[in-house]
């Protein structure tokens, strides 16, 4: 009977260890070649994208391509309000590279009400096949979505609590997008026909979309900072905030803002980032 160290020094034994180790190193070696190269990209698009980035911000993006290899041309990532907040796309993405076992999402009718359009999902996210799973919920009704998507509410609540399980599974300390809020504007009141139109331009009576729609998609479709956002536009119309300024002017606005975007993102990057720097005081 062969001893254990006579078997390991068997030739057919150490080819097949060198063998594979080598396969071990390649692998190595090719994901840190491939999270290399993801960085520099990350990099690249998000200089074109947000501009110059404070130096904590920078530091993030690091840390988050090593981390779960998030992609910026992919949309994985947002920047909004100064803060970083990953995409569906995104989390699906680290479930994906983690080799996720399934995920399963089933509506909670008793927390639901089809009167109101209000939905409520719970989402469970099975790492491993048999594992006991990372349940997240999530809920959207006509007051906590934007009014671009209305009538959607049931899909994004799904959304929602699929984001939430996924955010769980795989320690994901970033919020999710989709799960914000504070863009989307209030739903009408059902009592309100007699009430009359506000004049500061976020109304409509044709049948187009709000203003202030309009502006958000817009924010959101260049990945552009909502605070700079609403500074600039108050610079622009000449008043102390957008709301006091007149549909006029907003109008005026939005149609700059578009053409600008279009014509030339980086400028307009910069021009936005002048209003983040605090200034000066005159005696």
């Amino acid at each position: 009977m062969l001893c254990a160290d006579r078997i390991n020094r068997m030739p057919g034994q150490k080819r097949l260890s060198s063998v594979l180790n080598g396969h071990v190193v390649a692998r190595t070696k090719r994901n840190s070649r491939c999270e290399s190269g993801l960085l520099r990209l990350n990099k690249k698009y998000a200089r074109q994208v947000w501009g110059r980035l404070p130096a904590m911000l920078f530091d993030s993006l690091v840390e988050l391509t090593r981390m779960y290899g998030l992609s910026v041309a992919a949309g994985h990532l947002q920047l909004l309000d100064g803060r970083w907040y990953i995409t569906h796309s995104g989390l699906l993405r680290v479930g994906y590279r983690n080799r996720c076992a399934g995920i399963r999402a089933a509506l909670q009718a008793r927390f639901s009400n089809t009167v109101t359009n209000r939905w409520v999902f719970k989402a469970t996210v099975y790492k491993k096949p048999g594992s006991k799973g990372f349940v997240g919920y999530g809920d959207a009704d006509p007051s906590n979505v934007s009014p671009l998507v209305r009538g959607a509410e049931m899909r994004i609540a799904e959304t929602r609590a699929v984001n939430r399980a996924l955010r769980k599974a795989y320690g994901v300390g970033l919020c999710s997008v989709e799960e914000l809020g504070y863009l989307s504007t209030p739903a009408a009141s059902p009592g309100g026909k007699g009430t009359a139109p506000r004049s500061n331009g976020n109304g409509s009576h044709n049948g187009q979309p709000r203003l202030r729609d309009r502006l958000c998609l817009l924010i959101r479709q260049y990945n552009l900072d909502p605070t700079l956002v609403k500074l600039y536009a108050a610079d622009f119309c000449g008043t102390h905030t957008l709301k006091d300024a007149g549909r006029d002017l907003v109008e005026s606005f939005i149609a700059h803002l578009s053409s600008s975007a279009k014509e030339d993102l980086d400028g307009l990057v910069c021009k936005l980032n002048s209003y983040s720097q605090p200034t000066e005081v005159k005696p």
